[in-house]
């Protein structure tokens, strides 16, 4: 939590839970992972927080943007984005909104399928596409290992058809999957991708871009490597398969653009025990997987908390959200401790939450209003 949260804060009695950004740290990541990778080109994943404050300090800043649908796009061009400077990511599109993305100009489009493929060369003739191949998501906290992409021998095909279809055959994306902590699955990727590039050049089609996707992470409760870490390991991999003659490179951070920018102020509702001789907590708070925290599923991503009780002697809890569904428990398993005399009505900071908690919140389950936020 940065001072000009903890301030903001202070001076203000919001009602929670809330998420409070600061934008000031929106910028420096920005900047930060930019310096890094100064040859790769950063299209911000806009959907892991859509905000019009953030969407505008990321243009001012030069930012390309990744859409995942045609609301995104339309949001975007709204704030007067450049429609050149967006890309269609999602490989699953109605038809009807790749031709409206198509006619207000997008020319970038993402495809991991023949039927997908197909649509795109009715809906928008020409433009430039690149296919996502399959990655096992292995080293991530939150895998995108099943839905998305498709292995090398069909991409092969994929663009072959591209090109016949009279499309723009431009490259080949990944995504080693979100929160990835393990950095050498980069190369893993890229190994994959240059046998592509290779074989789509026996083919006669010369591959332009390498989407190397996201991955970046927020810091939660694991350690992480630095941002240079990040940007060494991939740019050696780069070199080690592709050597100088390095092709377009873009990169798609969403979580390590606006996850450590972000902190949810949430309340505790309830304390309590199960049986008499329970020697764990059940801790409630007004927020849960249907308020913001579906990323806790699996306990896959696990965010740090701030009491104001801190310092005293803990003991272990189970974390709930406020609803009535027996999924909405947050930390089971995941060995959390909080201070044993934490009370209702405390509230708890928590760390890191500035992406993927607004935009996965309900709207209205067992009553409960959207994840209110406010951008500083």
């Amino acid at each position: 939590m940065t001072p000009k949260i903890a301030r903001f804060l202070a001076d203000n009695k919001l009602e929670t839970p809330c998420l409070v950004v600061d934008l000031d740290v929106i910028a420096h990541n920005f900047k930060r992972l930019k310096k890094a990778m100064p040859l790769v080109h950063i299209y911000y994943a806009v959907k892991a927080n859509p905000a019009a404050e953030i969407l505008r300090v990321l243009d001012g800043l030069g930012s390309s943007f990744d859409t995942a649908s045609i609301y995104e796009i339309e949001q975007c061009l709204a704030l007067g984005i450049a429609p050149a400077r967006l890309s269609f990511g999602s490989t699953i599109k109605k038809e009807g909104d790749i031709a409206r993305a198509f006619k207000a100009g997008v020319g970038l489009f993402a495809f991991d399928s023949h039927a997908e493929v197909e649509k795109l060369a009715r809906a928008a003739p020409g433009a430039r596409v690149f296919c996502r191949i399959f990655m096992t998501g292995e080293g991530a906290d939150w895998p995108l290992s099943r839905k998305f992409g498709c292995d090398v021998d069909m991409a092969r095909d994929l663009l072959i058809k591209a090109r016949d279809l009279g499309l723009d055959p431009h490259g080949v994306s990944f995504h080693v999957g979100s929160q990835q902590r393990d950095l050498t699955q980069w190369d893993v990727a890229l190994g994959k991708t240059k046998m592509l590039f290779t074989a789509l050049n026996e083919a006669g089609i010369e591959l332009k871009l390498i989407n190397l996707g996201g991955g970046f992470p927020a810091k939660y409760r694991q350690r992480i490597p630095s941002v240079d870490a990040y940007a060494e390991a991939i740019m050696s991999a780069m070199t080690k398969h592709f050597g100088n003659d390095l092709p377009q490179m873009i990169v798609e951070p969403g979580r390590g653009v606006a996850g450590d920018a972000g902190v949810i102020q949430a309340e505790v509702v309830l304390v309590s025990t199960k049986t008499y001789d329970d020697n764990r907590r059940w801790v409630y708070l007004d927020i849960g997987k249907f308020g913001g925290l579906p990323e806790t599923m699996g306990e896959a991503i696990q965010y740090r908390l701030k009491t104001p009780r801190d310092g005293g002697p803990k003991g272990p809890v189970v974390l709930a959200g406020p609803t009535c569904d027996e999924v909405d428990v947050l930390y089971d398993n995941a060995n959390y401790q909080l201070p044993l005399d934490l009370q209702v009505g405390d509230k708890i900071v928590i760390e890191a939450a500035g992406a993927y908690t607004t935009t996965y919140s309900s709207v209205g389950f067992n009553g409960f209003p959207p994840l209110k936020s406010y951008y500083i």
